[in-house]
């Protein structure tokens, strides 16, 4: 690997890095996951000294508070869109509309600080960027990304990024990069990201879905009776890259009628989901309660069957899932206790 030397400029060192998995990567693509670096170092340091718990006094478009940081950070990654000059438009979970960007080449879509509601307790938060080819995102399915990445902001900040089987002209890969501030510098932490098909360790989020989701409650009895170890924070991007970074693992995010689903399929499931499979794990949509047996009764089809994430199309800019991400094996385990008739 030639990931860690020196380059003149964030779009050479990039360039260097990704060659070595894509040989005739576009070097529009790169100039675009370089705009999205750039802006993860500025929230990164950002965060460093921004109060955590200054409010704005506004709510974004689906009635969520928004903090001063959440603010910032969409502002800071607009505003490395427009000068990439490579980007048509961006979506965001702050402003969930397709906006032009001035460039041409692809389109990004992008949740800018996933995990606020857990910052004041310094818990370790990040950013989710999807990356498409070509002009726009609705009537889109994750399957159509060229990349994705997931910035993880903790005692250090974290790059984890995945190219697609179109940008590789083979298997997809996911890789992770460290920033070193001090230099303004990244390089390769992990060459190759991989997640083995199974291994006990569990993040359920939205645990209160199994007070009326008998499923679901069923599969964390399994986990739990399995002795499978709890990591679990509270916030998406740190509980997913934990599966990445330790290479097994499995984390679920299941709706109930109580509790119905919140992850936004373009701007968090989409892109998380490439990355798990660039990875060698699984995706899957997690299913409502009860799913299997009504569409047993109606004759089968739908909703019973297992779905990747890849394959759901974005019909709208506020889709949402319930999701479960991980190894081989322990999605088939999630499968089985949750498509069970």
């Amino acid at each position: 690997m030639t990931a860690a030397a020196v380059a003149t400029s964030p779009t050479d060192w990039l360039d260097t890095i990704l060659k070595d998995y894509a040989p005739d990567i576009d070097p529009k693509l790169v100039k675009t996951l370089s705009a999205i670096a750039t802006a993860c170092e500025g929230i990164s340091r950002h965060l460093w000294t921004a109060d955590g718990e200054a409010k704005a006094g506004s709510s974004n478009a689906y009635g969520d508070d928004q903090l001063d940081i959440d603010l910032y950070a969409d502002h800071i990654i607009f505003e490395e869109m427009k000068a990439s000059k490579c980007v048509a438009v961006a979506a965001s979970e702050e402003k969930p509309q397709e906006l032009e960007m001035g460039g041409e080449g692809y389109s990004v879509a992008f949740d800018p600080l996933d995990g606020s509601s857990i910052i004041d307790a310094n818990f370790a938060v990040g950013s989710i960027f999807g990356v498409w080819h070509g002009r726009g995102l609705q009537g889109r399915t994750g399957r159509e990304q060229a990349a994705s990445c997931m910035a993880v902001y903790g005692p250090r900040t974290h790059l984890a990024l995945a190219l697609a089987g179109s940008v590789t002209r083979g298997a997809p890969v996911a890789m992770d990069l460290l920033l070193h501030p001090e230099k303004r510098l990244w390089t390769v932490s992990k060459a190759k990201l991989t997640i083995a098909p199974a291994g006990k360790v569990f993040a359920p989020g939205n645990l209160r879905a199994t007070s009326d989701h008998p499923q679901y409650k069923a599969l964390f009895d399994h986990w739990v009776g399995q002795r499978y170890t709890l990591r679990y924070t509270g916030g998406m991007v740190p509980d997913v890259y934990y599966s990445l970074v330790k290479g097994k693992g499995v984390f679920a995010n299941v709706p109930s009628p109580s509790a119905p689903a919140k992850l936004r399929l373009l701007y968090e499931c989409a892109p998380i989901a490439l990355l798990v499979e660039a990875a060698g794990g699984r995706s899957v949509v997690a299913p409502a309660p009860g799913a299997a047996a009504a569409a047993a009764a109606a004759g089968g089809g739908g909703a019973a069957a297992p779905q990747s994430v890849l394959d759901v199309v974005a019909d709208g800019m506020d889709v949402r899932l319930g999701v479960c991400y991980g190894g081989v094996d322990e999605v088939a385990t999630f499968n089985r206790f949750m498509f069970a008739s």
